[in-house]
């Protein structure tokens, strides 16, 4: 730690907790015992109750939990191929004012609320020559463009990182281009990919305001449905699927969080 006397130590750890208590882990351990409630009229909750699990992981619960999945994946796919691309690019150009406009452009649907953004991507898709409302293409491509900003600011911050040395030493062996991207700047930059596409994911699986804009009936993420259920009074089902939803996504950037470790190895 930076502080370096035991007093110090102890002084900033009961600030820690004092902060991360009631602002971040309290809410939580709240919104997990209200899954298991099945009444709530003191202090604490009474009745406790599997069922709302039991509801949350199959029929329409357990659809929109796969909704959520495949739309988070493609997404984070997706926004981690362009992303990377821009930032490649970006790192290319000799002059800073091009690199600090492809910058701009990237973080632009993060500088305004998603809304916004969801209100933008209807409009634009609504009519030919690319009609995509109504169709799970739209709410893929909405979260596409919400999380492209967070790949390419992380490749970045990665590419400016990179010792040019191993470039240099594979183009003055003969590589081409193409071999030195894919077999050496590449492989240094994995570990900022998958951390890059890990947090691509979480923000997909989150993702609410505009997918509320966008999606069809048949392609109705988890987040959703959690906000349906609590907009109808049913709190303790809804807090259920939110701990599914919490748990799927902690489970995926653990595994993430597996491929970077090795990537950081190699």
């Amino acid at each position: 730690m930076l502080v370096h006397s035991r007093a110090g130590r102890w002084a900033a750890w009961a600030l820690f907790l004092v902060l991360f208590l009631p602002l971040f882990a309290l809410p939580l351990l709240v919104v997990a015992a209200a899954s298991f409630a099945g009444q709530w009229s003191g202090a604490f909750p009474s009745s406790p109750t599997t069922g709302h699990y039991a509801a949350a992981v199959r029929g329409e619960s357990l659809q929109a939990l796969t909704t959520s999945l495949v739309t988070a994946v493609t997404a984070s796919v997706l926004a981690l191929a362009l992303g990377t691309w821009a930032a490649l690019a970006a790192a290319a150009l000799r002059r800073r004012a091009a690199q600090r406009i492809v910058d701009a452009l990237f973080m632009l649907p993060v500088a305004v609320p998603s809304v916004v953004v969801g209100l933008a991507v209807l409009v634009a898709f609504s009519r030919p020559p690319l009609l995509l409302n109504g169709t799970p293409s739209i709410v893929i491509l909405a979260h596409t463009v919400l999380v492209t900003a967070f790949a390419h600011q992380s490749v970045s911050a990665a590419i400016v990182r990179l010792d040019p040395a191993y470039e240099q030493a594979a183009a003055s062996l003969g590589a081409r281009p193409a071999y030195v991207l894919w077999r050496v700047k590449l492989p240094l930059l994995l570990p900022s990919l998958t951390a890059a596409a890990g947090l691509c994911f979480a923000l997909s699986m989150g993702e609410l305001s505009a997918t509320m804009m966008l999606y069809p009936p048949d392609w109705t993420p988890l987040p959703v449905r959690i906000f349906t259920a609590t907009d109808r009074g049913s709190l303790f089902a809804g807090s259920a699927l939110a701990v599914v939803l919490m748990a799927a996504t902690v489970l995926v950037l653990l595994a993430v969080s597996r491929i970077r470790t090795r990537a950081s190895y190699r």
